[in-house]
């Protein structure tokens, strides 16, 4: 029998010294280097100290029994909660064993190399953060935080006051920012400033686009950390689901990442502030938009947001005032133009190939608003109107490389130098064809280009002496894959009185002789012509964005302070002008009248002048009244300037459009229509109609319902097959070739996988 006196002091009483209380009924009895869990006085768990297994035993026991919470088991045992959970998953995987480990390292698991070390400690000295050292060494932060720490690095103390935050456990469509919650390193919180000024200031930028929600379908944490100053722009989450609305769309990622769009956006503008809604979400929602043909913000109402979201990788896609604050806070930095030309310089390194021959040709923006604005002449209405005119600088396929509005719709031959300065930074010294309609018509404009090095090819203007029939001949030749032929004929023509040598190629056709005016001597006639009708390519552009992108909306009805000094036509002397047309067009028929009468005369009647000035003395007085009224206007049109400072011509304030929201939103379309223009060199091998209807084509899939699945590495697309076979063939060899690309989605480290759903 055991003494009374050894029962009493192995059950100890709740006060005793050695005793470690994990709630009021259960506590941990240490003695002579055993451990003795006991359940209300009674034991049900002992184990010699350092016995690892036994003690996982233990801890588990208490939890799924429901005799202690996990936590405070964990803390009484001098474990994590999270080190408690895997001894559970162990347990229920593989029993008592599984618990047991074998001392030193875990076999199958590599060692750090020594130069992995020394690397991060040199980062480390040099500043850098934790996530910079692993996104470069392409690791996660908790492998760089626990090496760290084994190194002894210690973790600076915040000097204000500070949240510590962790990620609410792994996520797929996060795996680079994922970290344990008890290690993230403590998050500091701004000190309140001016929200108009600190949107825009430097250590914006250092902010981590991070999640701290676990569902993809409810970020409110995400938006609380927005809110705080603590997020400068929501990660994607995307969550799997089947038949997202227009998650088709998503086929224009991989076009939408090789333009370099989001990095150029990243570079020039830097940051919109903290927000929910950053600048990498406001840019390629508006992309997405243009591409859905959503074509304005104002449009948005008519889709739901939640839909619309889940294809960003949000809970919500951003609303019409949203996304105009966005825009209108991006306008405020004034840097489209260094957007644009960013841009520019990208697609040039991608399309080098097509700058041979540039098109350049303005576009009419017309207003209807009531604001006073310059008027210029719409071609397609034949009438002049208030309007805005951009130029559009197009390669040799009609795709757009960067545009320019004109200041108070300058003319062809004002814009041109300046257009041609732009493109000799972004080109280089490469040989380049600029091709233009009449309205640059300009001899000395001529001389000017092709001494700064560039080539001309434009159509002649004015009257000239047609070609003799004889000196046409037939011509075909093949360019681009195409099979042309032309009634021809060349010549050589010279300008500025014999000092500009030009070459002349006519085309017959119908009867009517076209002439088109080129400095290439190097050329065959028949590509002189081909590549001047190509130009036809830019107007169908025009349309196209105007139909489709609506390139021509208002985007604000803001506007700004123009020249007052500005020269226009003095509407003084154009009234005297108008009334000196209208006197000359009465006095016209006057002497007609006369001389027939004159003409008509019988001699036998009148037979001397004198008579018959009697006889017609009213028409005669009448004739002499319209003169004089003519010389008094022409005299009174000739006093006064032809053209004068604009402010003398209005009443109020000089003002234009405001350019700089509008330039934008024009940017990012033009991004839109050469990714879908991108996606259309890849479908054309594989569709026999694609000149006729490849972009209907891609505009159909692009608008299409798609599944979306997300794994650990990869957001696998599988897109609703299309009305026919033939169509969801070229579908699938669009996939294919994006497949190769590897393209992962801006913002996570997720491979973009797509494919047709065969079962559909």
């Amino acid at each position: 029998m055991v003494p009374t006196d050894v029962q009493v002091d192995l059950f100890a009483t709740a006060g005793s010294s050695d005793a470690v209380h994990i709630n009021s009924r259960c506590e941990i009895r240490i003695r002579d280097r055993f451990c003795v869990v006991a359940v209300a006085g009674v034991p049900v768990a002992h184990y010699g100290v350092g016995d690892r297994m036994a003690e996982a035993h233990a801890m588990v026991n208490l939890v799924e029994q429901d005799l202690a919470d996990q936590n405070d088991v964990a803390a009484a045992f001098g474990y994590s909660a999270r080190t408690l959970r895997r001894c559970q998953e162990r347990f229920d995987a593989g029993g008592l064993a599984a618990l047991g480990r074998r001392r030193g390292y875990p076999r199958g698991r590599s060692r750090l190399p020594g130069s992995r070390t020394r690397m991060v400690s040199r980062f480390k000295a040099q500043g850098k953060s934790n996530r910079d050292i692993a996104l470069r060494l392409g690791v996660s932060e908790m492998a760089v935080r626990k090496l760290l720490k084994r190194l002894g690095w210690a973790a600076p103390q915040p000097e204000q006051m500070s949240l510590k935050l962790g990620t609410a456990g792994a996520n797929p469509n996060m795996s680079a920012f994922t970290s344990p919650p008890l290690e993230t390193p403590p998050i500091t919180v701004p000190t309140p400033a001016n929200p108009k000024l600190s949107a825009f200031s430097p250590a914006v930028d250092e902010l981590p686009q991070i999640s701290f929600d676990r569902n993809p379908a409810d970020r409110s944490f995400d938006r609380l950390m927005a809110y705080l100053g603590l997020l400068s722009d929501a990660a994607p989450l995307f969550q799997s689901a089947a038949r997202v609305p227009h998650a088709g769309v998503l086929l224009a990622i991989p076009a939408i990442a090789q333009s370099g769009v989001i990095d150029c956006a990243k570079n020039i503008y830097g940051s919109i502030g903290p927000a929910f809604y950053g600048l990498r979400t406001t840019v390629v929602a508006l992309l997405l938009m243009a591409l859905l043909r959503i074509k304005r913000p104002e449009n948005l109402k008519e889709h739901p947001p939640v839909d619309l979201g889940r294809v960003l990788g949000l809970d919500r896609a951003p609303e019409v005032k949203t996304l105009r604050r966005k825009l209108t806070r991006l306008a405020a930095l004034g840097r489209s133009i260094e957007f644009g030309r960013a841009l520019a310089e990208c697609r040039v390194a991608l399309r080098g190939t097509a700058l041979g021959f540039l098109y350049v040709d303005g576009h009419v923006r017309v207003y209807h608003g009531k604001r006073v604005i310059p008027k210029t002449h719409v071609a397609r209405m034949r009438i002049a109107m208030p309007a805005t005119t951009d130029y559009w600088v197009n390669d040799a396929k009609g795709e757009p490389l960067f545009v320019v509005t004109a200041e108070a719709n300058a003319g062809m031959c004002k814009m041109l130098p300046a257009l041609m300065t732009e493109v000799r930074k972004l080109i280089g010294e490469r040989r380049t064809t600029v091709v233009f309609d009449r309205g640059g018509w300009s001899p000395k404009l001529f001389q000017k280009l092709i001494n700064d090095g560039f080539d001309i090819l434009t159509y002649r203007k004015g009257k000239c002496r047609p070609v003799p029939k004889t000196r046409f001949c037939k011509q075909a030749q093949v360019i681009d894959g195409r099979k042309v032929t032309y009634i021809l004929a060349d010549q050589g023509i010279r300008l500025l009185n014999g000092s500009l040598r030009l070459r002349q190629v006519t085309r017959l056709k119908d009867g009517h002789q076209t002439q088109v005016i080129t400095s290439r001597r190097d050329l065959t006639a028949v590509e002189v012509a081909f590549r001047m009708f190509e130009r036809w390519r830019q107007e169908n552009f025009f349309k196209y964005l105007r139909e489709e992108y609506a390139i021509d909306a208002l985007v604000d009805y803001q506007a700004e302070p123009a020249d007052p000094t500005r020269e226009v036509p003095n509407p003084i002397w154009n009234a005297l002008d108008a009334k000196l047309k209208k006197a000359r067009a009465e006095l016209l028929p006057l002497p007609a009248e006369y001389g027939v009468e004159a003409l008509t005369n019988p001699e036998e009647l009148r037979r001397t002048m004198r008579g018959f000035k009697v006889a017609h003395a009213k028409l005669g007085k009448e004739i002499c009244v319209a003169l004089k009224k003519c010389i008094d206007l022409e005299a009174k049109r000739d006093a006064v300037p032809r053209r004068v400072p604009v402010a003398r011509t209005i009443d109020g304030d000089v003002v234009k459009l405001a350019v700089e929201r509008k330039h934008l939103t024009s940017l990012l379309k033009m991004v839109a229509y050469q990714a879908e223009s991108d996606l259309l060199r890849l479908v054309t091998p594989h569709y026999r109609r694609a000149e006729d209807e490849g972009r209907t084509l891609i505009q159909t899939a692009l608008a299409s319902a798609a599944d979306i699945e997300v794994t650990d590495t990869e957001l696998n697309i599988r897109l609703a097959p299309l009305s026919s076979k033939h169509r969801s063939y070229a579908l699938a060899a669009i996939c294919k070739n994006l497949n190769d690309t590897n393209t992962v989605f801006p913002g996570t480290r997720l491979r973009v996988r797509y494919a047709i759903d065969q079962a559909g």
